[in-house]
């Protein structure tokens, strides 16, 4: 997706949560640059929060394995060859006018809001960039109408068009899925009263729901918006 987008000499939007997911995002880049599978691009990271959460950790090499400990010593952990953090709004606006392949990382992470919806306007009309969504969208958000193909966009009271290229990755998806609850909840000693599945659209978690019940016998509830649940 680098590639063909940096071929294209197009920018490479990728709307990116601030904590975690815009971390994993630097640290592969920077991977794949220094295997050489993609070019050397300005990586920007366009999200005070990002840029904050970014640089506590860097901070804390205690907490990280050998090789991010080696990594951050040399200075190379969370950055890529050619990386700035954006934190300012007169930096922002630049950035957004700035031409050319590049590689622009910026919150909200299914672009509801943010910085991200600015970089959006400027390059969802231009067939040489890409948007890379990188994490779940929930129905009804920008980023989900993006992967189900809308033509157009709204944002800023207007209709921006999509000519965009519009590409997934869902490997950087920080949530167990349906097999790694089940191991969790089958570890249980003794069953809940009542195990509630509140994260989740409709359709997955009544599937989860259905298959606890057949499996482990559980009384389990699917929440419902808006509705009260005595814990106690």
């Amino acid at each position: 997706i680098v590639n063909e987008t940096a071929e294209r000499g197009g920018v490479l939007i990728v709307p990116a949560f601030a904590v975690g997911r815009t971390q994993e995002l630097i640290w592969t880049i920077r991977e794949l640059e220094e295997a050489k599978r993609i070019p050397v691009l300005p990586v920007y990271v366009d999200s005070p929060m990002a840029s904050s959460v970014t640089q506590i950790y860097a901070s804390h090499p205690e907490d990280h394995d050998v090789q991010m400990q080696v990594l951050n010593d040399a200075g190379r952990a969370l950055s890529s060859h050619d990386f700035r953090m954006v934190r300012s709004v007169p930096d922002s606006r630049e950035l957004v006018a700035r031409k050319g392949a590049m590689i622009v990382i910026a919150g909200s992470g299914m672009a509801t809001g943010g910085r991200v919806l600015h970089h959006l306007r400027r390059h969802l009309p231009d067939e040489r960039a890409t948007v890379l969504v990188s994490g779940y969208q929930a129905a009804g958000t920008r980023g989900r109408k993006l992967l189900e193909g809308a033509k157009t966009l709204r944002m800023f009271g207007e209709d921006v068009p999509v000519r965009c290229h519009v590409e997934s990755l869902d490997g950087f998806s920080a949530h167990a899925d349906r097999n790694d609850l089940l191991r969790w909840l089958r570890g249980f000693r003794r069953a809940p009263r009542m195990l509630h599945v509140v994260h989740g659209e409709p359709d997955a978690a009544n599937a989860l729901a259905e298959l606890v019940r057949a499996e482990l016998r559980w009384e389990v509830n699917v929440a419902q918006d808006g509705a009260e649940v005595a814990l106690a």
